[in-house]
């Protein structure tokens, strides 16, 4: 019984640091003019792109995109929808742990945030993703 008890401890050691997994930041998806693409960040320095294996997200593409699910999320739970007008090209939904906010590529003209979310989407695609754009 002594002994069990003296055990006990370090099984919730054992435990601990093992298969942890990094949450997922965000799952940008851009529609409309050619190739849609679909993001997965995960804030373990992974992106998976398109629904494809996990690639390497360089460190400062993971810093970018730590900031914009920060700076997205008070707009995640309002639920910010804009939606397209006159000459959108693309269409963006960008899901969050909070919820989800939807704008065309023209709604980045006066948003700062959201033209982060769409350079983000483009360097993404280009650099790991090694998509055209």
């Amino acid at each position: 019984m002594l002994l069990a008890l003296l055990a006990l401890p370090l099984l919730g050691l054992a435990g601990c640091g093992l298969n942890e997994q990094s949450p997922d930041l965000f799952v940008l998806t851009r529609t409309g003019q050619g190739q849609s693409l679909t993001l997965l960040v995960n804030d373990g320095g992974t992106i998976r792109c398109n629904g494809g294996a996990s690639k390497s997200l360089p460190d400062p593409m993971l810093l970018v995109a730590r900031d914009l699910a920060n700076s997205l999320n008070s707009d995640a739970k309002a639920k910010l929808r804009i939606p397209a007008g006159a000459g959108t090209v693309f269409s963006y939904t960008v899901k969050l742990s909070d919820g989800t906010i939807s704008f065309p590529d023209t709604a980045a003209r006066s948003r700062n945030d959201l033209a982060q979310a769409e350079q983000f989407a483009l360097q993404a695609a280009q650099g790991p993703c090694g998509l055209s754009g």
